[in-house]
């Protein structure tokens, strides 16, 4: 039986090596996916990969603001006229996203979809809205205001034309769902890189974890540190590009849905955490919170890093994580 076994052993052997990534590029949820998994061809690395573009695509019916015939549509449509009963995994999703809010102080809400667009950064802003318009188009932005009905996984909005929206946190839980989806078809390593929200799981072919580059967005060029991502999720928020100066101040498209007021500051936040999901809603809370308050906060919660970059070009990092410099 030995030369069976040693035969069996190498076929095992063989058939390990000769698993390679196969990627694939392609718009999703209006953004663009990268998804890269470990297979042992590319037959059967496409039929892992389409399984996760269907479940990317189901996720995106299930939560899009701009399909009418979303439940999140439906909540939006009877803001301010009754309770809407939705699926549980929406439901659970909202209550998860009120947690984080909860956890921001407000810093992140997805009833920011309720702001008025009074800021453009399209370069066509000539000067800064007034204070009143800035207080007024927040008026309908609240977490607080979004009741949820456990028993019945209902939700109701409030306030007349108030509006909940996924674009702070649905690509994130998306590549959560995709990835937890080809774990369980055994899919042993991949990728879902998800315009930003990178998420990953086993290692490299040849035994390496998989890496992350970390840019200064100042000199975009230039590398100047490289991560290993252990199983979890990292998500890089930037706002280099989307910005407006006024009286000496840069606001950029990350807007305090508390106040209206545009953050300033910071020009990249990237977080690492166990799932996608919630390190693509903390990264827009640290731009809201500022640098001081947003690294203490992520302090203060256990397996969750960050880095900060502000608009100096300083580098600042949470106490946890540590950076071998290039």
């Amino acid at each position: 039986m030995k030369p069976l076994i040693t035969i069996l052993f190498l076929v095992s052997i063989m058939g390990c090596l000769a698993q390679q990534p196969y990627k694939r590029t392609l718009k999703l949820m209006g953004s663009r996916f990268d998804i890269t998994v470990v297979a042992n061809d590319s037959i059967q690395a496409s039929e892992y990969i389409d399984t996760a573009v269907a479940e990317i695509s189901r996720i995106e019916k299930l939560i899009s603001s701009w399909d009418d015939k979303s439940q999140t549509s439906e909540i939006n449509r009877n803001a301010g006229i009754k309770a809407v009963k939705i699926d549980k995994e929406l439901f659970d999703l909202i209550e998860r996203a009120i947690g984080i809010s909860k956890l921001t102080d407000g810093a992140f809400d997805i009833s920011y979809a309720s702001m008025d667009r009074i800021w453009k950064f399209d370069g066509s802003m000539t000067k800064m809205p007034s204070e009143e318009e800035i207080h007024a188009s927040v008026e309908k932005v609240g977490y607080k205001n979004i009741v949820l009905d456990k028993e019945n996984t209902t939700v109701f909005l409030k306030l007349e034309g108030m509006k909940i929206g996924f674009g702070a946190i649905g690509k994130g839980y998306a590549a959560d769902k995709a990835k937890a989806l080809l774990i369980s078809k055994g899919v042993p390593s991949g990728i879902i890189n998800a315009s930003g929200d990178m998420n990953t799981w086993g290692k490299q072919p040849n035994g390496n974890e998989w890496k992350v580059a970390i840019v200064n967005p100042l000199d975009k060029n230039k590398v100047f540190a490289l991560l290993p991502i252990k199983n979890g999720a990292v998500v890089t928020s930037g706002n280099y590009e989307k910005y407006v100066n006024f009286n000496g101040i840069r606001y950029t498209h990350i807007i305090d849905p508390r106040t209206g007021y545009p953050a300033t500051g910071i020009i990249s936040v990237t977080v690492f955490a166990p799932k996608a999901e919630l390190a693509d809603a903390l990264a827009t809370s640290v731009f809201v919170m500022g640098k001081e308050t947003g690294l203490d906060r992520i302090n203060q919660l256990p397996n969750i890093e960050c880095i900060i970059i502000d608009d100096k070009g300083n580098i600042t990092k949470s106490k946890n994580i540590e950076i071998d410099k290039l």
